[in-house]
């Protein structure tokens, strides 16, 4: 007797990306008063860039922030490919975004006009 019940897919693994993320003003958005907007370092887990960029626009978007435009810098072994020096604390919140399956919002700049 044949077993037609299909082999599990395989799991991909899950890779932290670095994400920069601009944002727009909401009310409600905790941003500084004069502020026009901001930018936000990201660091969002997943199992491609596709998954962790749809992760981190929907956490923002639950935190009432407007998101505008989210640029994918790559992961750490691609950034570090790419030239860019990492610092250990970096690093550190990259790792702590695997562990946790997360999305880590590492920096914010406000902008004003």
């Amino acid at each position: 007797m044949t077993d037609d019940t299909p082999a599990p897919k395989p799991k991909r693994p899950q890779m932290v990306y670095t994400l920069l993320v601009e944002v727009g003003r909401k009310p409600g958005d905790g941003l500084p008063d004069k502020a026009t907007g901001a930018a936000l370092m990201c660091y969002a887990s997943g199992v491609d860039e596709a998954e962790a960029v749809r992760e981190t626009v929907a956490i923002l978007k639950e935190a009432d922030l407007a998101v505008l435009e989210v640029q994918g810098l790559g992961t750490l072994e691609e950034r570090r490919k790419a030239g860019d020096e990492v610092d250990s604390q970096e690093a550190a919140l990259m790792a702590r975004a695997l562990d946790e399956n997360s999305v880590i919002v590492a920096q914010m700049n406000p902008f004003y006009d």
